[in-house]
């Protein structure tokens, strides 16, 4: 969150000073324990199967929710399946996002195996394809097969430095159209993926990205599924390292002086809240480009696919030193962004059967932390 935005709650600097006071608590408040999955990713495990999941679990997914679980059978096979309980009924009624944040993990999880002389054989769907609803059924049959012949994935070596970039971009860089080609043409030939880094269409995207973000915080039943989501302070996202983060000294310090909480952030009257507002703006229009996915149809294997296309766009994004972030509110499938939905497929499909899995705004800023994860020892249900 923008420090010079937030002094407007705090009336004058004089309250931020008298808070840092705090001393040797304002200097403790990385949530370490929460970030340790991306410093040992890859190094506590000998075995093929856990080693590649120690990496798939560091995957872009839908408000950091993690909604994997795997079965170990053997050191080489495993079984993942959906945490229903880590849905999102409001802003993703159908699990579509939810899906492909799993699509995601896959997408990692074969490259993590390549890096290490595997090759992954993913199953999808062995006991049906769910419908509207994702249920108990597994996601996919995972199975690793050693391949001395099999060239590690280029993209793989970028996996610890790719991270969700919620700050401002820097609108002096201009992103090159010729990098956006090279960036969407990892994606795959089971999606169709686009790019727009000038023009009409960027300023067009931009204001549509941004109208429904705002939509979506005004809207009371969706904005209090992610105020109940968000971790305020260290010791909230260590005890749940999952959700949206509110970490760091200064934000630490707004909490512990009452400047920032639940109740603050969800009044529409509240100065919190209309900082919110304002940081849309800090978001939506400092995009410097936009890359969106589509594939043909809205099938559980179409989104898988755009969920792995999306992991493989990522780590692009990041090998050109570019950063990333999804702005698909449009996307979602309630009342509220029914307009924008359909603005947005007016403006990104060749014809009426694609359907837009994601759109994401991308430029150049400065580096920012990891999200926190959940150990893969907690994501494992059974050995």
């Amino acid at each position: 969150m923008n420090k010079r935005k937030f002094l407007k709650i705090a009336g004058s600097t004089s309250v931020i000073v008298a808070a840092t006071g705090i001393g040797v608590f304002l200097t403790t408040r990385t949530p370490s324990a929460a970030l340790l999955p991306w410093k040992t990713a890859g190094s506590q495990y000998s075995d093929p199967m856990r080693r590649s999941l120690s990496y798939a679990i560091l995957s872009p997914n839908p408000h950091n929710r993690q909604p994997w679980s795997v079965d170990l059978i053997s050191e080489t096979e495993a079984i993942l399946f959906c945490d229903l309980e880590r849905l999102l009924p409001q802003t993703d009624p159908f699990s579509r996002q939810i899906t492909i944040g799993l699509g995601c993990f896959l997408e990692l999880f074969s490259l993590a195996a390549t890096h290490h002389g595997h090759r992954a054989e993913i199953s999808l769907f062995p006991e049906g394809e769910p419908g509207e609803q994702l249920n108990a059924k597994p996601i996919a049959k995972l199975k690793l097969v050693a391949d001395a012949q099999i060239a590690p994935a280029p993209l793989f070596l970028q996996t610890l430095s790719r991270h969700t970039n919620r700050e401002p971009y820097d609108i002096t860089k201009p992103v090159d159209q010729d990098i956006l080609q090279e960036i969407t043409s990892v994606a795959g030939t089971d999606v169709v993926a686009g790019g727009v880094g000038q023009g009409a269409k960027l300023q067009n995207l931009r204001k549509l990205t941004r109208v429904a973000l705002l939509d979506e915080i005004l809207d009371p039943k969706a904005f209090r599924e992610s105020i109940d989501l968000m971790r305020i302070g260290r010791a909230e996202i260590e005890a749940n390292p999952d959700g949206i983060s509110l970490g760091g000294a200064f934000l630490e310090t707004l909490s512990v002086v009452g400047m920032l909480n639940r109740k603050e952030l969800a009044d529409p009257d509240s100065s919190t809240f209309q900082i919110g507002l304002d940081m849309v703006d800090d978001q939506a229009l400092t995009a410097m480009g936009f890359v969106w996915i589509n594939t043909p149809g809205n099938s559980r294997h179409h989104q898988i696919s755009a969920g792995r296309s999306y992991m493989r766009i990522a780590l692009g994004v990041t090998s050109f030193g570019l950063t990333m972030q999804p702005m698909s509110q449009a996307l979602q499938e309630y009342a509220a962004m029914k307009p924008h939905y359909e603005q947005v497929h007016q403006m990104l499909t060749r014809d009426g059967e694609e359907r837009v899995q994601m759109l994401a705004r991308i430029g150049y800023a400065k580096k920012t932390s990891p999200s926190p994860r959940w150990p893969l020892s907690t994501r494992i249900r059974q050995t």
